[in-house]
């Protein structure tokens, strides 16, 4: 029995599932107490439709709910700013849900081994994403967390933070999908990279810095702190803020500055790490956050030891000559007499241009002040650091030398300093040459005051400048190598007006044949009283007086006369190699001097040859080219001399025109040892990559021949084959010569009777 209208729903909905028609149940009328033939039909479908709206309800709802939490997750994903992705790691395919920076989906590349979307990670990051990647799959992390840089759609690198775990395995326990994010942080790392930028600033400051917490504990240092007052970082670290030297009192009035002012700045003096007191301005600033609470103090520490060096320059300015930049007069006197009050020995040398009044007036004032200031940079640079420079007034000048009364070291200096007065200057398309006088006096032994002292100098300079370009001691006991100097200056020039200047030569054999191929000339200063002076002797002074010019064409006028004789006589065909002085070279008229020496003597130019040494044509390599352009243009041959020996640049050889290499004696000499022998093979093959012919000189020895021939060294000169001789002693030479060469080229007739 049906007792209730769920019970026949059930029934209705049986019989219709069943397909059994309503009318085959037997139903007891009494028991119903109603006629339920024509209820049954209706209520069923009543109740049918009501469960199918009840049905229909909950569905929507269930809908809704789906749709308003798939609502909220965008919405979370889109507020995150993350991108969302899902690897099917089987297929490789990589769906992204709200990604902004890349195409919904990727495919993976053709025989891509691992990652899949390995063509999006810059190739920088692509191994360290692979490791990551592989260690979480080894189960080695329990999340893969990698920062790479990852294109985007527009070919665009982006820092992006990506994390994600394995969420499901095969029945293998073999990976078969992941999940995970995509963060864009590249905002972050360019906060990071400017941290780090701020960092490396603090770091890098040449002032020392040191941040304090809102307690005043040291939480940091940089290396200049360390550098300034040493130590370990780790020594400061937590220590309270003080400042050596000052009580806790003057801290307590700068912590009360502070609170009041939030800047606090003095100038004071602490003590570095090796105990020495500098003026230091230390700072203070405080540093709030964005509440305005105190988080930190930086202090400042600035070392105002060059800015006091600069202060005290700048007021020194009055006791500075303008033109020059030197100490002045005013200054000169007041070292001077601080000198003489320490009771120590120093040397003063007072310098005097030789006839700088006619530059003046020749060339305008300006150009001398200008010659007076390069001057001064030259010889300033010549002092040593202990000593000072001064310019007294005019074209005189002052080096007071501290600490030494030495004679070698003082004539030294006064060697050096006329030497670089010398030089030319080339100064608006003219080349100066100046020279000077100089007088030398001592303390305490030449006077006890500044004003005794010049006075004694200048009484030694004026006897100097009567000798020209020449240094003089007051003292005469000291004076005796100025003497001599002055007795060979009046020889060299008493032997130029007597001819007491002779040229003697030295053959040049080819190694191969051993006959004669040329010659040096030689100069000798043969004296009827003093005998012969050595060139060593002569030569230096004679370059610093400027009498080497004068010699210089003396030796090259007797030289081209003897070879056009011996040419004429038939027993010469070679050249002569004549030496160019540095003076010589630097003469403007030179090419003309030559050629008017040439001329006289009828002497073409093919048969002269101009040693010039590497100094001289490096001091103005471009003038020097002009010049020997010049030179060679002639027919002249030009030859390097003691090639190797001083500073000459690859780069500019190969650009003068030369003919000749000439290696050194001294390389030769050391050509027992490898390293000798290398640097003679280097020359020679310098040498013949630039086509160049090779000279050895003062080839003394049987066995340095034997080297040389076997480096292909082509040309030698030396004691092994004849000492430098006479124009007499050299005719007879090259009549030997001559009937060696003679029997060497008759061929032998066979006598037929």
């Amino acid at each position: 029995m049906i007792k209730n209208i769920t019970t026949m729903v059930f029934i209705v909905i049986l019989s219709s599932f069943f397909s059994i028609p309503l009318f085959a149940l037997e139903f007891n009328q009494q028991s119903l107490g109603i006629s339920v033939y024509w209820l049954i039909p209706a209520g069923l479908m009543t109740l049918l439709i009501t469960y199918l709206l009840f049905i229909n309800h909950r569905l929507k709802r269930s809908q809704q709910e789906l749709a308003m939490s798939e609502l909220r997750l965008k919405r979370t994903v889109e507020g995150s700013g993350d991108t969302l992705w899902d690897w099917d790691i089987g297929s490789g395919e990589i769906v992204r849900i709200n990604d902004k920076y890349m195409v919904c989906q990727d495919q993976p590349e053709k025989n891509a081994l691992f990652l899949p979307n390995a063509h999006r990670i810059h190739p920088q990051d692509l191994p360290l994403v692979d490791k990551l990647l592989k260690q979480h799959f080894a189960e080695q992390t329990a999340f893969f967390e990698a920062s790479y840089r990852l294109k985007d759609t527009l070919n665009q690198y982006h820092w992006v933070l990506d994390r994600g775990k394995i969420i499901e395995k095969d029945a293998n326990l073999n990976p078969v999908r992941m999940t995970g994010t995509v963060r864009d942080i590249s905002h972050l790392k360019s906060t990071e990279e400017r941290l780090n930028l701020f960092a490396k600033c603090v770091e890098s400051l040449t002032d020392a810095v040191a941040i304090y917490d809102k307690n005043y504990q040291l939480v940091d240092v940089n290396p200049s702190y360390l550098k300034l007052f040493g130590g370990l970082r780790t020594h400061y670290l937590g220590k309270q803020f003080n400042l050596p030297g000052y009580d806790e009192k003057y801290i307590s009035e700068i912590k009360a500055n502070l609170k009041e002012s939030e800047h606090w700045q003095e100038e004071l003096k602490l003590r570095n790490f090796k105990n020495i007191l500098l003026p230091i301005e230390v700072s203070i600033d405080e540093i709030k956050n964005s509440h305005g609470q105190i988080t930190n103090y930086v202090v400042l520490f600035s070392d105002l030891t060059e800015r006091k060096k600069a202060e005290s320059q700048l007021h020194n300015l009055s006791n500075r000559d303008r033109t020059t930049g030197l100490p002045n007069r005013n200054l000169f006197f007041t070292n001077l007499k601080k000198l003489a009050q320490q009771d120590v020995h120093h040397a003063l040398l007072v310098f005097d241009l030789d006839n700088f009044k006619k530059i003046n007036d020749s060339l305008g004032h300006q150009l001398g002040d200008s010659l007076l200031a390069k001057l001064a940079m030259r010889l300033n640079k010549l002092a040593r650091q202990q000593d000072t420079f001064y310019r007294l007034g005019g074209d005189e000048f002052a080096l007071v030398m501290t600490g030494t009364n030495d004679i070698h070291t003082i004539t030294k200096t006064a060697k050096q300093f006329l030497a670089a007065i010398a030089t030319p200057f080339k100064m608006a398309n003219h080349e100066l040459v100046i020279t000077s006088s100089v007088g030398i006096v001592l303390f305490p032994e030449d006077g006890s005051t500044p004003e005794i002292l010049l006075k004694n100098a200048d009484t030694a300079m004026y006897h100097a400048k009567q000798k020209g370009n020449h240094y003089l001691f007051f003292n005469d006991s000291m004076n005796e190598q100025a003497v001599k100097r002055l007795q060979i200056e009046n020889l060299m020039r008493f032997g130029l007006k007597e001819d007491h200047f002779v040229v003697y030569y030295q053959p040049k054999m080819d190694i191969k044949s051993g006959l004669l191929v040329g010659m040096e000339a030689l100069v000798r200063f043969i004296t009827p009283k003093k005998g012969i002076i050595s060139p060593g002797v002569f030569i230096p002074i004679a370059e610093e007086t400027g009498q080497i010019i004068d010699i210089g064409e003396v030796v090259l006028d007797k030289a081209c006369k003897d070879v056009k004789r011996w040419i004429d006589q038939d027993l010469f065909d070679g050249r002569v190699a004549v030496n160019l002085s540095a003076k010589q070279f630097s003469l403007p008229d030179l090419t003309t001097r030559i050629d008017i020496i040439l001329q006289k003597n009828h002497l073409p130019s093919y048969f002269l040859e101009l040693e010039i040494t590497e100094g001289t044509v490096m001091d103005d390599p471009q003038e020097a080219i002009n010049v020997m352009r010049s030179l060679s243009a002639r027919g002249i041959h030009l030859a390097i001399d003691d090639f190797g020996t001083g500073y000459s640049s690859l780069a500019y050889l190969k650009q003068f025109p030369l003919n000749t290499l000439k290696v050194d004696k001294a390389f030769v000499d050391d050509m027992h040892n490898e390293r000798g022998r290398n640097m003679v093979d280097s020359i020679v093959t310098i040498a013949q990559n630039l086509e160049l012919h090779v000279v050895a000189e003062g080839v003394e020895k049987a066995d340095q021949l034997a080297i040389l021939e076997e480096l292909n060294c082509q040309t030698v000169q030396g004691y092994y084959y004849s000492k430098p001789l006479s124009a007499e002693e050299f005719t007879e030479f090259l009549k030997q010569q001559k009937s060696v060469k003679n029997k060497q080229t008759t061929p032998n007739l066979k006598v037929v009777s």
